[in-house]
């Protein structure tokens, strides 16, 4: 049994914490929005973020900072959107020092880029954790939405990083008969496939929200996929990730389901919808929106094709119609596949 400690209780921060709970680990949150803690606290539901589940009484839930290291946890896991991940790091920065001997794993399950210095959610850890920490940081990914993992729909995920014990000590901690884990040490690849799916989701959402059909999708993601492999190969990522969990596997599973919430995004976007009131009938965030940008920057800088991206830039950002961003892409100059 391992002290786990969640920073981040959204959808997938209280899935995570229901999975290792059913796993016998002692699991404390932590959420910043003090109305969703004295909720789960009194109701132990959040039916905003999971529908349906209820959750055990000896899973603790709180707003204070310090209250989830007294039980001086062995795993910290950060799941907050990318655009607060370094501050909130920041925010615990203190804590982190006084108890990182007892630490042997630092997972991030959080997808995107960092808006400005373009960097993974893994480097922002790695800069903002004491230095001691940096060869126990590792990223969780693969498809898996939090709603099925939180009802114990059998998933497989992949956990990366640069020291194959920290890996393996997460696959043994995170893995159970309805939640399997394998390792990679390709965390850059991870990352990327990652947050680039979540853009093309939003395109499939869009797909789907203009009445298109299967011959559109399947072009889409076949397309999509190979955007993730330029993108990860300018940056020497492993070739095979992309055939992986975090690859297809991820791309596919957010591009067609009805619990994705960059499809969402998309398809509201494709029926007509402006993206302000989309937006503000959400609850939780969409990463992809933001993504897009972070990712449109990147693909500039190492001068790398996108089109989806771009494309998907143009509609989020500058008000395309997403007919005229579809027609766009399939006017494009015949070219070798």
């Amino acid at each position: 049994m391992a002290n786990i400690s969640i920073i981040g209780g959204g959808s997938w921060g209280l899935a995570m914490a229901l999975l290792l709970h059913k796993n016998k680990h002692s699991v404390r949150v932590w959420e910043y929005n003090r109305e969703n803690v004295l909720k789960l606290q009194k109701e132990r539901q959040n039916e905003d973020y999971l529908k349906d589940i209820v959750f055990p009484e000896d899973i603790f839930f709180t707003n204070d900072k310090a209250e989830i290291f007294t039980h001086e946890p062995e795993i910290l896991i950060f799941v907050v959107p990318s655009a607060f991940l370094r501050q909130t790091l920041q925010s615990f920065q203190i804590l982190f020092s006084q108890n990182a001997s007892k630490v042997k794993a630092v997972v991030s399950l959080v997808k995107g880029l960092e808006e400005n210095s373009l960097k993974r959610m893994s480097e922002v850890c790695a800069e903002e954790l004491p230095f001691c920490l940096n060869d126990k940081i590792c990223c969780l990914s693969g498809p898996s939405h939090a709603e099925e993992v939180s009802k114990g729909i059998p998933t497989l995920v992949v956990v990366a990083g640069e020291n194959p014990e920290v890996l393996e000590y997460v696959q043994n901690e995170f893995s159970n008969p309805f939640f399997r884990v394998y390792t990679t040490q390709d965390i850059v690849g991870v990352e990327i496939g990652a947050a680039v799916k979540n853009i093309i989701s939003i395109a499939a959402g869009v797909v789907s929200g203009l009445g298109f059909g299967d011959n559109t999708m399947g072009a889409l993601l076949t397309r999509g996929l190979t955007e993730i492999k330029r993108l990860g190969w300018a940056l020497s990522a492993d070739p095979e990730t992309f055939s992986g969990l975090s690859g297809l596997g991820d791309l596919v599973t957010t591009a067609i389901s009805t619990h994705s919430r960059n499809r969402y995004v998309g398809f509201q976007l494709g029926q007509g919808k402006k993206l302000d009131t989309i937006l503000k009938e959400m609850v939780m965030v969409a990463e992809g929106i933001e993504t897009t940008k972070n990712i449109r920057e990147l693909k500039e800088k190492l001068n790398i094709s996108m089109p989806i991206t771009e494309e998907m830039y143009q509609l989020l950002y500058n008000g395309k119609e997403p007919l005229k961003a579809l027609s766009d892409l399939m006017k494009r100059d015949l070219r070798n596949e």
